[in-house]
């Protein structure tokens, strides 16, 4: 017996011995005299109270986050003001300071932590000099302000800032004096500037392979080599080069030092992308029936960082026409293509064939496009083509042929902070398609706007408000002179949810039917979180078709409402929506609704 209880007892030695030892149990912040909002901050900040949260509870982890507490404590006192307070801190009694790393307690059980804020300072001289035209400094950089530390770095940094906007790129700090006076309780700042000579963009310099030709890249910049250094202009290079998709990661970055002759060269360092990629999506309705899409893309595709996108879709598989609609397109995408225009100009090929089934009209069409696309600003984007589009249809007014040459022309604007999920901005969409009938008479345009709004309520925009106004209208040619696919239709989930697919139409008189040449849409929602991943939506819509090309004369309105449940996941909510018809006389009964991102 007593030759198998010895090892058994060496063995639970050495297995006790393996385990952490136990740490603190308690963990106080004693904080006199401090208002609620500092003692938040000290509680926290402190490396003690993140090493409790994550159970990191070795004596020398705790050891380690105390004295690294003396340091951010302060840092905390002076982010706020204060800078004669104390701080001590105890494991067991023990100053932790005074402990040898070496020589850490086997146990500790309480660690108490006092900060004594001391007296507030307020800020007595502030100095920086010399100042860049147009400079502004924080706003509460001023004597007699609460002299919080932060203020003094962004003080120096706006100096900074202020010269390197005007092309002194290499502007640093020439020395900071900083010295607080205990007796009068004031914080002195004296920060001089180096603003350096003024500089001039030089080369755009490659430091690294991609497979985007290094002259492919250097178009694409943009940098004005030769003109006055700018940061903004750099923050653009990196945009425009990052927009193409081409690279995973674009980085550019000022040279260590400038050429003899004034310029300073720019280093851009990329990652590419991978050269492929495809996503999908689909949309489900009780009417309209199943919607599939897909795209494939290609980025890179000659070399050149252009774009190659393939988008198919087939919608109403099992809807109420008895037959599917089909589209494929392909669009090239050529980034800065023409060097005069500048290097937020893009080049683009378009080629799209249809079929079409739609509840009035039958349609077959191929259209090419070519034409520019410009990037205004990172929210602003306008288009301009030139096309051809030919089409054959069949719809009350019989079989017809259609060759147009069309001039589209878009404007995008977009100020919503997510695109499948906002909460906040706004977005206008505004089209036009002047087009001339070739084979016949019927030559006008066809325009279209999108107006949407949204406006979150409280700090975390649980709750959103959100507004759309659609307006559309065919000036020019009568309505049996316009082609079916350019009129207006209402009902279904683009217009109005609980009205059949396009159900509003202008009734020609026995029984013939077609689209309308103007169109209004009004859609409104009050859309609320529940938690972090579901959410409820009200909504309500109005559609109008007219045969008359002024919005608003002669015309009949729908409108449906209903409920909706979201689902958030990564690639945006899931939506459900279920509506049944308000006004109207064009359906009945409830339609359900099934799709990704938001309705609007």
């Amino acid at each position: 017996m007593t030759i198998w209880r010895v090892p058994a007892t060496v063995g639970i030695s050495l297995i006790l011995a393996a385990q952490p030892a136990a740490a603190f149990d308690n963990l106080n912040f004693s904080t006199p005299g401090m208002d609620e909002d500092l003692r938040s901050q000290i509680e926290n900040n402190s490396a003690l109270s993140a090493a409790q949260d994550e159970d990191r509870t070795g004596t020398q982890d705790v050891l380690a986050a105390a004295l690294s507490d003396y340091g951010v404590l302060l840092e905390t006192l002076y982010a706020n003001g204060y800078y004669g307070g104390t701080i001590s801190i105890t494991l067991d009694g023990r100053e932790a300071s005074e402990i040898p790393l070496l020589s850490s307690p086997d146990t500790i059980d309480t660690v108490m932590v006092t900060v004594v804020k001391g007296p507030s300072f307020k800020f007595g001289t502030t100095r920086v000099a010399p100042l860049a035209p147009d400079t502004t400094l924080p706003e509460d950089f001023t004597s007699g302000s609460t002299a919080r530390a932060g203020l003094v770095g962004e003080a120096a940094d706006a100096a900074i800032d202020g010269w390197r906007q005007v092309g002194h790129a290499k502007a640093d700090l020439a020395y900071q004096d900083v010295t607080a006076n205990h007796r009068a309780q004031q914080l002195d700042v004296d920060i001089g500037i180096a603003p350096g000579p003024e500089l001039r963009f030089g080369r755009l310099i490659t430091v690294n392979d991609s497979a985007v030709r290094t002259a492919a890249q250097r178009r694409i910049a943009g940098l004005p080599t030769g003109e006055r250094f700018d940061p903004d202009v750099v923050d653009d290079v990196t945009r425009r080069l990052t927009s193409t998709g081409a690279f995973s990661s674009v980085t550019v970055r000022e040279a260590d030092r400038p050429n003899p002759d004034g310029t300073l060269d720019m280093e851009l360092r990329v990652v590419d992308a991978k050269p492929r990629r495809f996503g999908f999506g689909a949309e489900l309705s009780s009417l309209e029936g199943l919607t599939l899409s897909s795209f494939w893309l290609h980025r890179n595709f000659m070399g050149g960082a252009e774009r190659f996108r393939v988008d198919g879709e087939v919608s109403d598989i099992s809807g109420n026409t008895g037959e599917i609609d089909a589209s494929i397109t392909a669009r090239l995408e050529v980034p800065a293509a023409i060097a005069r225009l500048g290097p937020d100009t893009d080049a683009f090929f378009q080629a799209a064939l249809a079929s079409e089934n739609e509840p009035t009209y039958t349609s077959n069409s191929i259209d090419l496009t070519a034409g520019l696309t410009r990037r205004f600003t990172e929210d602003l984007t306008g288009e301009l083509g030139l096309g051809l589009n030919y089409s054959e249809t069949e719809d009350d007014l019989g079989y017809r042929e259609f060759l147009l040459l069309t001039m589209p022309l878009s404007l995008t604007w977009d100020k919503r902070d997510n695109d499948l999920n906002p909460k906040s901005g706004w977005y206008i969409g505004a089209e036009a398609t002047p087009f001339l009938n070739v084979n016949d008479t019927g030559s006008g345009a066809r325009l279209y706007g999108d107006l949407r709004g949204y406006y979150g309520i409280g700090e975390s925009k649980g709750t959103v408000l959100a507004g759309r106004l659609q307006v559309g209208s065919v000036v020019g040619p009568e309505l049996d002179e316009t082609q079916p696919e350019f009129l207006f239709y209402s009902g279904g989930a683009g217009t109005v949810r609980g009205q059949p697919y396009q159900s509003l139409t202008v009734d020609l008189g026995n029984g013939d039917e077609t689209g309308g040449r103007s169109f209004l849409g009004l859609s409104g929602e009050l859309r609320q979180d529940i938690g972090e991943s579901w959410g409820v939506v009200a909504f309500a819509d109005a559609g109008y078709i007219s045969a008359e090309a002024t919005p608003g004369s002669g015309g009949e309105w729908q409108s449906g409402a209903g409920l909706g449940v979201r689902y958030q996941t990564g690639i945006g909510p899931i939506r459900l929506d279920v509506a049944t018809p308000t006004g109207g006389d064009t359906g009945s009964g409830v339609q359900i609704y099934i799709g990704i991102g938001q309705a609007f």
